[in-house]
């Protein structure tokens, strides 16, 4: 089946190392972060564009005809290669057919093998003919992912040349680029300048680069097929480096692929799979491509579906495991940097969450007869109850439970839990005091807690008790978001927000009563509900924003202001679903209202995946991260396990 063909729909081949492939459906890079070979050089972290794309032309006896389209400021996209695409697959990994005027037609694509920061590209004719020539130039930069390069005289043009290979240095501060073709090679050092990417000027971003070329790659495409495989310094396979044929080893790498690939049931897991990377000696969730790591928040929220939903059980495990040694003062990190900086410890929410995601992995391991090991239990029950702990006695940023069994976070100048857009010293959502979607997870923690240790249960009804009684809003009729505003007693701030969602779905205890829930569920369906999950804000809501677009404060302004957020989709469909019974057929009309749309967005802006966000508006235009890790996590959540019938 073909995929749109235009500059909106992106595809994506990750490494499961946090490197990637990424591009637009007609080859046309429109982001700092489209690259053919993108690496994690400290997985998942240390990510370094090294190729971030090439031009290819078809040198034939009547004429020569580029294949590729670079857009240069101010605006020329030059050469017309994009218009001789007839058709572009993203399945099972980008596929693009070619229509020459000369009657020639070919078929390009590209492959990243799983494991290894390499990538494979191929170029064939779909019918033998003689006198076809393939000539490629490719352009790289050797630099940080979300930097930009310009021109400058230490670019290492070098190539080194052998049999079959051709090594470039770039950048002598980072790994080499390996080159391994059956291709004639020509050293032909230049500078390619200000190639202009479209989606940064949208987001007010730098939006110009230079790319330095060292050569031009020929191959005589008379005899069927060519291949093209580059790979980062270290992780060319043996086979290559020991001068065995390129050909050979991608068909044999191809052939693996594919059967890894339709292993997966549905094109859902297939899309999971891309978050799942290395972290050490364990696994972790990488939240979003091209730009996010793996977040701690993110990872425990995605975990659910991405692993417990989908079967991959050993995942989860190394996943909750890896992450039971990051605990520090009862918290988890919320992100790794991106160089292996510390971790921040800057989120309220991250260790709730890790305990909701151990949870639901014990249970679900329960349900299955399967058990955990002695060693794994320790780690993560461990981490469990230091996280309790320290919760209970007070850590960080005023972390800490109150009187009234509930849990206050917040200082002036910090945002702490999910909505944490912040613009230099401007912190637009700051949310002190009691979050109710903290209590929530605080109430869900404390109910696991209590099933081991008598000692909580206690608690456990005081925060209930009190929740009930502080959270709901009588005249509006659903409830508020945060109370004791600034840590001042009796303070609350009434903003129409999903959030509250948490209290009625979304996890495994839902504390609000039926009548009060009921009322809830619908007044968020009435106004918050959009074909891509809920808005942020309600409309007519002070500060509410319809579209997510602009520079980066503006942004930033809208993002938790009315923005649409697909992984909301999780909570506010077993709210749903809840507070109707959960019969058969109130999970088929969820299915048929709520989650096919979603499931429809897979074919746009991120094609087989889920966007991060979208406009509050319609149509409701595909926002932000275009492959988002907590997005497709709830929908697979949604399909396996709440609108699972039976």
């Amino acid at each position: 089946m073909s995929s749109p063909l235009n500059r909106a729909c992106e595809w994506l081949e990750a490494d499961g190392l946090g490197g990637f492939s990424s591009g637009t459906a007609l080859l046309e890079r429109t982001r700092r972060y489209h690259a053919v070979l993108l690496a994690a050089t400290t997985p998942p972290t240390g990510r370094v564009v090294l190729v971030n794309g090439f031009d290819a032309e078809i040198v034939t006896p009547e004429g020569v005809f580029p294949l590729t389209t670079q857009r240069y400021a101010p605006g020329v996209a030059h050469p017309e290669g994009a218009r001789r695409i007839e058709s572009f697959e993203h399945q099972p990994w980008p596929r693009w057919m070619y229509q020459l005027p000369n009657g020639v037609r070919l078929e390009h694509s590209l492959f990243v093998p799983r494991g290894r920061a390499a990538c494979v590209l191929s170029w064939k004719l779909l019918r033998r003919q003689t006198g076809v020539m393939l000539r490629v130039r490719p352009f790289l930069s050797g630099r940080d992912y979300h930097s930009l390069l310009r021109a400058h005289d230490g670019f290492g043009f070098k190539a080194e040349v052998g049999l079959n290979h051709v090594r470039w240095w770039p950048n002598a501060a980072l790994p080499a680029v390996d080159s391994y073709s059956l291709a004639h090679y020509t050293h032909k050092p230049d500078w390619y300048r200000n190639f202009l990417y479209a989606d940064e000027t949208a987001r007010g971003l730098d939006d110009l680069e230079d790319l330095g070329s060292p050569g031009v790659l020929e191959w005589d495409l008379s005899d069927g097929e060519v291949v093209w495989v580059l790979a980062a310094e270290g992780h060319a396979p043996k086979e290559l480096v020991e001068g065995g044929s390129p050909i050979a080893w991608a068909h044999e790498q191809g052939l693996a692929e594919m059967r890894r690939r339709r292993r997966f049931p549905t094109p859902l897991d297939r899309a999971a799979d891309s978050y799942l990377v290395r972290r050490g000696e364990g696994c972790t969730i990488v939240a979003g491509y091209p730009w996010f790591t793996d977040w701690g928040r993110d990872t425990f929220i995605a975990l659910r579906g991405l692993c417990l939903a989908s079967g991959r059980l050993g995942d989860a495990r190394d996943i909750l495991v890896e992450w039971s040694g990051a605990v520090s003062e009862g918290m988890l990190p919320n992100r790794f940097g991106d160089e292996g900086d510390r971790p921040e410890y800057n989120s309220v929410d991250a260790s709730l969450w890790y305990v909701v995601a151990v949870a639901e992995y014990l249970r679900e391991l329960k349900r299955l007869r399967k058990r955990v090991s002695a060693a794994d239990r320790k780690a993560m029950m461990g981490a469990v109850e230091a996280i309790l702990d320290g919760y209970s006695r007070g850590t960080r940023y005023q972390i800490r439970m109150d009187s009234d069994g509930l849990i206050a976070a917040g200082e002036p100048g910090l945002q702490l839990t999910w909505m944490d857009a912040k613009a230099d010293d401007w912190v637009v959502t700051p949310r002190i005091g009691k979050p109710v979607e903290i209590q929530a997870l605080w109430l869900n923690a404390l109910d696991f807690a209590r099933g081991n240790r008598k000692s909580w249960e206690k608690t456990f009804q005081k925060a209930l008790t009190s929740f009930n009684e502080r959270f709901w809003n009588a005249s509006r009729g659903m409830l508020f978001d945060v109370v004791d505003v600034d840590h001042v007693p009796g303070a609350v701030d009434e903003a129409f927000r999903p959030n509250q969602l948490f209290a009625t779905g979304g996890l495994p205890l839902a504390p609000l009563g039926d009548s009060r829930a009921r009322a809830v569920v619908d007044a968020c369906e009435a106004h918050l509900w959009t074909p891509l999950g809920p808005r942020s804000l309600a409309p007519g809501e002070k500060d509410y924003h319809p579209r997510y677009i602009g520079d980066r404060r503006q942004r930033d302004g809208a993002y938790h202001q009315g923005t649409v957020w697909p992984w909301l989709s999780g909570a506010f469909v077993e709210s749903w679903v809840r507070v109707r019974g959960g019969a058969p057929e109130v999970k088929a009309e969820a299915r048929r209202r709520f989650l096919e749309p979603l499931l429809a967005s897979m074919k746009t802006a991120g094609l087989g995946h889920i966007t991060e966000v979208a406009d509050a508006e319609t149509p409701f235009t595909p926002r932000g991260c275009p492959f988002q890790a907590w997005s497709v996590g709830e929908v697979l959540r949604l399909d396996r396990v709440v609108l699972r019938e039976g």
